[in-house]
């Protein structure tokens, strides 16, 4: 059966997906407001996107405050759909999409000032409350938090000095476990910052480059 394209309004994008990938959700053009309030106070470079989706996130963060933007997504449909939706809404600046996992996609030397990151969230065994939704975008393997482990790993890595990373979430359970990894793990040079909860729908907390004397 051949899925049928919808198209939704999103932050006034206009947002292509189908039936394959995670149909966008209205509450997280909040994360994307959030992101663009950080631009403007950052320090030069391009916006990464891990697990992406369809694009619409970074896409419409950057569409209130023109950055060059990287969209990393491991599914090809979703990759897919990004680039048509790059096309249709016609940022300022260059989008480069890319297939692959997030700990392979991103070059060894690249630099971010800020880094948007959107992992599946929910537990293996719970996926099955969410009939509706592909089983890639939204297993995050035994206790929800496997990819979203990799993406902290992205941002340990990648983000630039005085730059700042927002993580997607389910719980501010899972939000604590970031800030337990965090803290024991000086080693990745990361802080929390602010941590918002939107009801039931998700959480998502600001990360940051820990100053050298922090």
């Amino acid at each position: 059966m051949v899925a049928t394209t919808r198209v939704t309004a999103f932050g006034g994008l206009r947002i292509s997906f189908d039936d394959r990938v995670l149909e966008p959700r209205q509450w997280t053009t909040c994360q994307s407001r959030w992101a663009a309030e950080l631009l403007r106070h950052s320090p030069p470079g391009p916006v990464l996107e891990l697990c992406a989706g369809v694009g619409h996130i970074g896409l419409l963060a950057v569409s209130q405050h023109p950055r060059e933007l990287v969209l990393v997504d491991a599914d090809q449909t979703a990759c897919d759909y990004a680039r048509r939706n790059v096309h249709a809404n016609r940022p300022a600046r260059p989008v480069d999409v890319r297939l692959g996992r997030v700990d392979e996609a991103v070059h060894p030397d690249e630099r971010f000032a800020g880094i948007i990151a959107d992992p599946p969230w929910v537990a293996s065994g719970d996926v099955g409350r969410f009939p509706h939704d592909p089983l890639t975008a939204i297993d995050g393997g035994a206790d929800g938090m496997t990819v979203a482990r990799s993406c902290i790993d992205v941002v340990a890595r990648h983000l630039a000095d005085a730059g700042w990373a927002l993580l997607q979430l389910g719980t501010t359970q899972q939000a604590d476990l970031v800030r337990a990894q965090v803290v024991t793990s000086p080693g990745l040079g990361l802080e929390v910052g602010a941590v918002r909860a939107y009801g039931d729908r998700g959480v998502v907390m600001q990360l940051g480059r820990r100053s050298p004397t922090g």
